[in-house]
C-alpha cells in the first residue's frame, strides 16, 4: 500500500442456495487466494452466505442460525490474514431482518452494515422478508463478538489514513440519494457494494455507467461484486458483473456469466488529492461512526498499467477522435478570439518544426470554420545563423500545400548589427548569441502584425512552458498561444493525425515535419548542414517530462512516487540513474522558470493539464524547490 496504492478485489463464488457450508467453503477459499495474490480487500455478493434467492427461506430460523455461524467460521478461518473481508449474510435482531454486509478483519467482526433501501417493485420483493437498515446504530453480539450494526460507519486504516472503506449493498446505489454519497463526504475514498443484479437485455451497460458515474461524482473508488452461477433460475438470471471503477475510469471488469476474482489496483492518494483540489467536494461528518483496523503498509503488486505518454489515449480509435477534437478545439479557441476582434488575419512564424506546423494547422482550420480565406494566415520564415535547409524548405512547403500567404525575411544581417550594438562578439555563442535570434524574430512578426492588421499566433507548447524552454520576451509572447495546454508528446501525434488525413504533398511535408530532430535551431549547423542544437540533448527527452509535468501538476504526486511510476514505465528505455537525473532537472527547471508562465499571453485550455495562471496554476515565482528535491533525495 505504499504511495497509495491499495490491490482490491470483486470475488464471486459458485454457490447453491441456502447451502451456508458449501457458499461458506467457497467464500473462505476466495478470501484466502485474493490475499496470496496481495489484495487489501475483497468484496463479496449481497447474501452470498445464504443465497439472495432463498425466498421465504429467509424466515428460517435454521436458515439464520447457520448463517450466523457462517460469519463465525469465515472470521477465525481468515483471523491470520492482512485482508478485509465484506460479505453478505441476513441478520436477524430483535423483530426485524436486515439485509447486511458483514465487515471482516483479523478475527474481527469489524461490523454489520445493512441495505437502506429495500426494494419492491418488479421482480424484486425483498419488502416481503427484509426491514431497512436505514439510521439504525445498533450494539449487539452476532457471531461470537461485540460489534454493531449500523448504515453510517467508515472503515480507516490507522497507518494510511487515505485508505477508508464505505459500504452500500446493492439497490442502495440505484436511487437518487446514494449512502455512499454521505460515506464519501464523511471520508470514504473506497466503496464495497455486495450486489445481486439480475440480468435482462442491456442492463450490463447501464450498470458499468452508473457505477463508473458514481466513483466519478463522489471521486472515490468503487468495488461493485455481482451474483452469479448457483443462484436460482427460477424467476431471474445472474451474469456475476464485476466492476471496480476509480473516479468514472473503469478499472477491471470481470466477464459476464462466470464466477471468479477480478482484481484492480486503486491509488487513494490520487484520489484525496483530486478531491483537495476541488473546491466542491465538502467535507461533511453526518456523525458517521469511524472504526479503525490495523494494516501494515507493504509493497503492492502493482498489476495496474502506467501508460509512458499519460496525455496520448493509447488504443487507435481513441487516439483519432481525440487528435479532431483537440484540433477543432485549439481552432474554435482561436477562431472565437477573431471573431470577437474583427481581425481577419494572423501572422505566423512558420520554422518547419513541429510546434509552429501544428499552429499552422490550427490556423487553417479556425479560417476554414469562419469562411476567411487562407491567404490572410500570413506565414513567415526567418532564417539566421542555425536555420537548415531541411526546416526552411519544409516551411515553403507547407505554406504552398496550405495555399497561405508566405515570405522569407532573412535576420542575418540585422541580428550581426545588435551584436554590434551591445558589443558581442558572435564567435561566442552563448544564451545572449541565441536569444538575440529569437528576440529578433519576435520584433518581426508583432511589427508585421500590426502592418496587416492581425493577430502574432504563438506556437509554445506546454512541454515548453514546463521547462522554461523559451526566450522571454522572444518566442514566450505573441498575441493567442494555440498550443500553451499541448505537450509536446501529443504535438507529434496531432500532427501525425492531420499527416494521415491528408494526402499529396502536404502529407509529404508533415511526415518529413514529424521525423526532423526538435531544435530551436539557434546554433549553426554541424559540417553536415544538419541539425546540430538538439533540444533533447540538453533539457532531456520530453517523453519523460511531459511523464512528470502529468503527474505533478495534474494529481500533486511527490516526487518520490513519480520517480516509483516513471521506473515501472520506462524501464526497458531509461535506467534509473537516467530518469532520476532528468527528474531532478524537471523539478529545478519548472520552479525556477515560473516567472515566464506568470505573464503567459491567452490560451485555449483542451487539456486536463494548463499552465496559464488563469486557469489551472499558480505559483510564486520565487518559491523554492528544496523540499521537493529533499523528498527525491533518498530513493
Amino acid at each position: 500500500m505504499k504511495y497509495g496504492f491499495v490491490k482490491v478485489a470483486a470475488a464471486t463464488p459458485i454457490i447453491r442456495v441456502s447451502d451456508c457450508k458449501k457458499n461458506t467453503d467457497a467464500i473462505i477459499a476466495q478470501i484466502k487466494e485474493a490475499n496470496i495474490e496481495g489484495a487489501a480487500l475483497v468484496n463479496f455478493p449481497e447474501l452470498c452466505i445464504t443465497g439472495y434467492t432463498c425466498s421465504d427461506l429467509f424466515l428460517q430460523q435454521t436458515l439464520l442460525k447457520t448463517a450466523e455461524s457462517s460469519v463465525y467460521r469465515i472470521i477465525e478461518e481468515t483471523k491470520n490474514l492482512d485482508i478485509i473481508s465484506v460479505v453478505g449474510v441476513p441478520v436477524a435482531f430483535r423483530e426485524a431482518l436486515y439485509n447486511c454486509a458483514a465487515v471482516i478483519f483479523k478475527g474481527k467482526l469489524l461490523a454489520l452494515v445493512p441495505k437502506a433501501n429495500i426494494p419492491n417493485y418488479s421482480e424484486f420483493y425483498e419488502a416481503r422478508h427484509y426491514t431497512s437498515g436505514k439510521n439504525t446504530d445498533f450494539e449487539i453480539e452476532y457471531a461470537g463478538r461485540k460489534t454493531v450494526l449500523t448504515d453510517k460507519v467508515l472503515f480507516q486504516n490507522k497507518n494510511m489514513p487515505d485508505f477508508t472503506i464505505g459500504v452500500e449493498v446493492c439497490e442502495d446505489l440505484w436511487v437518487a440519494e446514494s449512502p455512499s454519497i454521505a460515506l464519501a463526504k464523511s471520508g470514504a475514498t473506497v466503496i464495497c457494494n455486495p450486489s445481486t443484479s439480475d440480468d435482462t437485455i442491456g442492463k450490463a451497460e447501464y450498470r458499468r455507467s452508473l457505477v463508473r458515474m458514481q466513483s466519478g461524482k463522489l471521486c472515490c473508488a468503487y468495488i461493485y461484486t455481482d451474483s452469479g452461477f448457483g443462484e436460482s433460475t427460477t424467476d431471474t438470471v445472474y451474469s456475476a458483473q464485476n466492476i471496480i471503477c476509480e473516479n468514472a475510469s473503469l478499472l477491471s471488469e470481470s466477464e459476464r456469466f462466470t464466477t471468479g476474482i477480478t482484481y484492480a489496483d486503486i491509488d487513494v492518494q490520487k484520489l484525496m488529492g483530486e478531491r483537495r483540489r476541488m473546491s466542491t467536494f465538502c467535507y461533511d461528518n453526518e456523525n458517521v461512526r469511524r472504526i479503525y483496523f490495523d494494516m501494515p503498509l507493504t509493497d503492492t503488486k502493482l498489476s495496474r498499467k502506467f501508460e509512458q505518454t499519460p496525455f496520448v489515449p493509447s488504443a487507435k480509435d481513441d487516439l483519432s477522435r481525440r487528435c479532431k477534437e483537440i484540433i477543432t478545439m485549439q481552432a474554435t479557441g482561436l477562431a472565437t478570439r477573431l471573431a470577437h476582434t474583427g481581425i481577419k488575419n494572423v501572422v505566423l512564424g512558420l520554422s518547419g518544426g513541429l510546434d509552429s506546423t501544428l499552429a499552422l494547422i490550427v490556423c487553417v482550420h479556425a479560417f476554414d470554420m469562419l469562411g476567411i480565406d487562407r491567404k490572410n494566415i500570413h506565414t513567415v520564415t526567418m532564417p539566421c545563423f542555425g536555420t537548415t535547409k531541411r526546416t526552411k524548405s519544409n516551411a515553403e512547403k507547407l505554406a504552398e500545400a496550405y495555399n497561405v500567404s508566405f515570405e522569407e525575411i532573412n535576420i542575418t544581417a540585422a541580428v550581426r548589427q545588435h551584436f554590434i550594438d551591445i558589443k558581442h562578439d558572435e564567435s561566442v555563442t552563448d544564451i545572449t548569441y541565441e536569444n538575440s535570434q529569437a528576440r529578433e524574430r519576435t520584433k518581426i512578426l508583432m511589427n508585421l502584425s500590426n502592418k496587416y492588421g492581425g493577430l502574432v499566433i504563438g506556437t509554445g507548447d506546454l512541454s515548453e512552458l514546463a521547462l522554461g524552454w523559451a526566450t522571454y520576451n522572444g518566442d514566450h509572447m505573441s498575441m493567442y498561444a494555440v498550443n500553451v495546454s499541448i505537450p509536446k508528446t501529443l504535438v507529434r501525434y496531432l500532427t501525425a493525425y492531420e499527416a494521415e488525413i491528408s494526402d499529396g504533398e502536404l502529407k509529404t511535408v508533415l511526415l518529413d515535419v514529424l521525423d526532423t530532430p526538435v531544435s530551436p535551431e539557434l546554433l549553426p549547423p554541424d559540417k553536415n548542414g544538419e541539425i546540430a542544437q538538439k533540444t533533447e540533448d540538453v533539457v532531456g527527452p520530453y517523453e519523460l517530462h511531459d511523464f512528470f509535468l502529468y503527474y505533478f501538476v495534474r494529481f500533486g504526486f511527490t516526487p518520490s512516487k513519480i520517480y516509483y511510476l516513471a521506473k515501472r514505465s520506462f524501464a526497458e528505455k531509461y535506467n534509473n540513474d537516467t530518469i532520476k537525473k532528468w527528474l531532478v532537472t524537471f523539478l529545478k527547471r519548472f520552479f525556477s522558470q515560473q516567472f515566464k508562465r506568470s505573464c503567459l499571453p491567452d490560451g485555449p485550455k483542451v487539456g486536463s493539464v494548463t499552465l496559464s495562471p488563469r486557469s489551472d496554476w499558480r505559483m510564486p515565482s520565487d518559491a523554492s524547490v528544496r523540499i521537493w528535491l529533499d523528498e527525491l533525495e533518498n530513493q
